[in-house]
């Protein structure tokens, strides 16, 4: 149990890290003709610099991995070698 919180913890809080450090480096971008918009369906995004929409996807993906490893790591009641 301990080792999936500190894997769910420490994935959680790399993302959010690495989100900080992706919205501080997007703040001085310039070029605001070449950022395009998000279409979600309900609606579009503000324009947004192509760099800032690879980075969520990578914090996206660090979370996700991060949680999936903490539920498929064994619980502390299963043996060794025993499923």
């Amino acid at each position: 149990m301990l080792l999936r919180l500190r894997l769910l913890l420490g994935s959680l809080l790399g993302g959010l890290l690495l989100l900080l450090v992706l919205c501080l480096g997007a703040q001085n971008l310039g070029a605001e003709n070449q950022r395009p918009r998000l279409n979600l369906g309900i609606g579009s995004t503000p324009p947004l610099p192509v760099g800032f929409v690879v980075g969520v996807a990578l914090v996206v993906g660090v979370v996700c991995g991060g949680c999936a490893a903490a539920l498929l790591a064994p619980g502390s009641d299963q043996a060794p070698g025993r499923e």
